[in-house]
């Protein structure tokens, strides 16, 4: 396997994982949240909330970087 194939592999799995991660937080505020309406617009996030926002956070740096460095490494 060459380095590129290894690459693009990290890309899309990076690329479901953090698809799956967003799709499984919790919703926060609504959007009228922000305009007076009922409802808490900032929130403290906890235990598997927080978790789930961190990995999402370290699996779009890792998607970033597979990505820059594909442009980078020549092939």
């Amino acid at each position: 396997m060459s380095i590129d194939t290894i690459l693009q592999i990290v890309t899309i799995i990076a690329a479901v994982l953090m698809i799956l991660a967003i799709l499984l937080q919790q919703r926060g505020a609504t959007l009228g949240a922000g305009f007076g309406s009922s409802g808490e617009l900032y929130t403290t996030r906890r235990g598997v909330d927080k978790s789930l926002f961190e990995a999402t956070i370290v699996l779009a740096v890792i998607f970033v970087l597979s990505i820059l460095a594909g442009l980078l490494i020549p092939s």
